[in-house]
């Protein structure tokens, strides 16, 4: 089993649906908070290098989500300022087992890296709940009124990689 090195954003259901799997194939979890860790471009590049500048960006984001960040119209100086300034707007979850790096969870492509117990069919990326709300920042409760889903809270000042 694998010692994975796990950047989220605390609080996040996906995230949380997303270490069920990999502690259940066995895996060891050393969960971080994306917020809280320091980002230079070099460390980013680590994780997102390989990938287009647009998939580095959370699609969840609320700006992104409303357009005020278009991810496919960056340059890669641009885009990580943007990310370095704002870690909530990282595809998450940011992975590390030695020194290999991954961006995002496709179970399938976890299962052939580390390995899963269990690969389910469904999108583990963003709220699953948040597909069926009308209002995008809330789901139906159960007692008829609506809840909050997948609340994005900003980084505060002295939180690390913000200016």
């Amino acid at each position: 089993m694998a010692r994975v090195t796990f950047f989220e954003k605390s609080g996040c259901a996906a995230n949380a649906r997303q270490k069920a799997l990999l502690l259940a194939a066995g895996h060891e979890l050393d969960v971080r908070d994306l917020r809280r860790h320091y980002w230079s471009n070099l460390r980013l590049l680590e994780f997102l290098g390989d990938l287009p500048v647009a998939q580095w960006f959370n699609p969840a984001a609320p700006a992104v989500r409303s357009g005020v960040i278009v991810p496919q119209e960056l340059d890669e100086a641009t885009a990580l300022v943007l990310l370095r300034n704002n870690p909530l707007l990282i595809r998450r979850p940011l992975l590390q087992v030695g020194d290999e790096r991954r961006v995002g969870f496709d179970a399938a492509a976890i299962d052939s890296w580390i390995g899963l117990r269990q690969v389910p069919p469904d999108e583990l990326e963003g709220c699953r709940l948040r597909r069926f709300a009308e209002d995008r920042s809330a789901v139906p409760a159960a007692n008829g009124g609506k809840a909050a889903c997948c609340r994005v809270e900003p980084a505060t000042d002295d939180s690390p990689g913000h200016p």
